[in-house]
């Protein structure tokens, strides 16, 4: 499949009603409102395609730039290349999940998440907290910068309450991530969950809540097996 036939192919397939739940959730124009599940059927058709990624991506489409993260072939995406995507995220959907999934499986999303979380605008950092959070639910401790986790959590606790919308949701995420995921700093998650308490994140009249992070960490460790980890951040 190339990207014109892929391109007629979501637009035949997107809902009105699709669309107008994820403007909601923070998906920006252009796109046509096509649901994962049908997204999923081209990835099986398409597997891996770094090229066919990168042109989806470069549509500005979010069904299209969703779709590249799927189909990406991570291993191949340079720095160059992540930057360019991570720049070009605007919609939630996009920096919160497409981004950070292919930085995560490809060979530079530790590096540049550090980076990215600096960054003034806000769903660029928010894909670098996002990218911190599938780091630590997907790489093996072994494999972990275990220090700068640690330090990120005294970051958060200063800096939390302060952040942008979104920067606050993701910080959290990674905040439950870290506790959930890595056994050696799960009671320092859990500590810096209890000092911030609860966390306000406008969900734009969505049903969505943000969990506390202390009580979901809890949680999570009790159906998880010690040392478990993702074997793939994608979804």
């Amino acid at each position: 499949m190339n990207v014109a036939e892929i391109m007629t192919e979501l637009q035949a397939n997107g809902s009105q009603s699709i669309k107008n739940i994820l403007i909601k959730h923070g998906v920006k124009e252009p796109f046509f409102g096509v649901k994962v599940e049908y997204l999923k059927t081209i990835q099986k058709k398409v597997k891996k395609d770094y090229q066919l990624a990168k042109d989806l991506y470069a549509t500005g489409n979010a069904d299209a730039m969703y779709l590249a993260g799927l189909i990406a072939d991570d291993a191949k995406m340079t720095k160059a290349d992540l930057q360019t995507w991570v720049n070009e995220a605007v919609s939630n959907n996009i920096s919160e999940y497409t981004v950070p999934w292919v930085a995560t499986e490809g060979h530079y999303g530790f590096e540049l998440a550090l980076e990215w979380i600096n960054d003034n605008r806000e769903y660029v950092a928010a894909a670098g907290w996002s990218t911190l959070s599938n780091i630590v639910s997907f790489k093996p401790d072994s494999e972990l910068d275990l220090p700068i986790l640690s330090s990120l959590l005294n970051r958060i606790e200063q800096t939390i309450h302060s952040s942008p919308n979104r920067v606050r949701s993701t910080m959290n995420g990674f905040i439950i991530a870290l506790g959930t995921y890595v056994d050696a700093l799960m009671d320092e998650a859990i500590a810096t969950g209890n000092k911030i308490g609860t966390v306000f994140v406008d969900q734009n009249g969505t049903a969505c809540k943000v969990p506390v992070a202390a009580d979901y960490i809890e949680k999570s460790r009790a159906r998880r097996k010690p040392g478990m980890k993702k074997k793939t951040v994608k979804c």
